[in-house]
């Protein structure tokens, strides 16, 4: 099978003599593996100098992780969905997949965003899922896309965060986005996987991708600073995650248009709840917190469906 050559690639090209000898096969072998991994959506380098992984590719062996969050790493070409191979990679009875274990892929076929949205990733984007493993009472489910936001913010250093799970870039356009979902058991979930994808090299049209702002950035060395600040601030008190949001972010104190299940909403954004509501100021009325809903800046540009279609 074409994933047995993964693992041995590298940024750098081997040989196909040199990956034969360690795969106990033959050259012509190794070429038929390494199309094979292209064809599935591996960014394979063919040369002269033999074979090698796109430098950035998030594979395992060459993503530097420093904590615990991506110890355990699988990495992938295409899948349906990053969120679903972390839920069957954990109730694999085989194995003992760890908290904080990481699915990683090039494209998902049946990626999903908020509201049963489609996810679309292309080529250049950094798409994943983490393993939370309960149980997770429902308070800090709730604080968890914030937590993963201020991880985002600090792991790629420029833009703002949107309520409820929007990285923008400085410009007001979407560079990133959260999908947190839980398997529940009454007041409490038994885990949880969190999925995060980022345009690092590339966007769809309306979108920004980081590397506008950050030239020279890489899809591994982006996912090693997201794995140490998701392990950081997914344990932080809910002061600091919601204090560390506030200060990242570029809602509060705007006028916005919030979409939610009980109609549409106009006002200004207040301030964040204890559980992560937003406390909005419609004209002439109380203040009111919505706790789920959808979230336009008023005055600045309407996000394209492409943007909406991210997590």
């Amino acid at each position: 099978m074409p994933a047995r050559l993964l693992p041995l690639l590298t940024d750098v090209p081997q040989s196909g003599e040199t990956l034969g000898a360690r795969l106990g096969v033959n050259r012509v072998t190794v070429n038929t593996l390494a199309r094979r991994l292209a064809e599935g959506g591996v960014p394979v380098v063919t040369t002269r100098g033999g074979y090698a992984l796109e430098v950035g590719t998030p594979a395992p062996q060459l993503v530097p992780v420093t904590g615990h969050f991506g110890r355990a790493m699988r990495y992938a070409g295409t899948v349906g969905s990053t969120q679903d191979e972390v839920r069957a990679w954990a109730d694999d009875p085989d194995n003992l997949v760890p908290h904080g274990a990481a699915f990683v892929a090039e494209r998902q076929t049946a990626g999903r965003g908020r509201r049963g949205r489609k996810w679309d990733t292309t080529h250049g984007t950094l798409v994943f899922s983490v393993l939370l493993h309960g149980p997770l009472p429902l308070p800090d489910l709730a604080l968890m896309p914030f937590a993963a936001g201020v991880a985002l913010q600090r792991a790629c250093g420029v833009g703002g965060l949107k309520w409820p799970n929007d990285l923008l870039s400085p410009d007001g356009r979407k560079l990133a986005g959260i999908l947190l979902e839980a398997d529940l058991r009454g007041e409490e979930a038994r885990r949880a996987v969190l999925g995060l994808g980022v345009n690092v090299t590339a966007a769809p049209p309306g979108a920004a991708h980081l590397a506008e702002f950050l030239p020279g950035v890489t899809r591994a060395a982006l996912l090693a600073r997201l794995l140490a600040e998701l392990e950081r601030w997914l344990v932080a008190s809910p002061d600091a995650v919601l204090e560390a949001w506030r200060a990242s972010n570029v809602t509060l104190g705007r006028e916005v248009r919030l979409s939610t299940g009980r109609g549409d909403l106009i006002g200004t954004a207040l301030d964040l709840d204890a559980q992560g509501g937003l406390v909005v100021q419609p004209p002439g009325g109380p203040p009111v917190t919505v706790h789920a809903g959808d979230v336009q800046l008023v005055g600045t540009l309407t996000p394209s469906h492409s943007q909406e279609d991210h997590p």
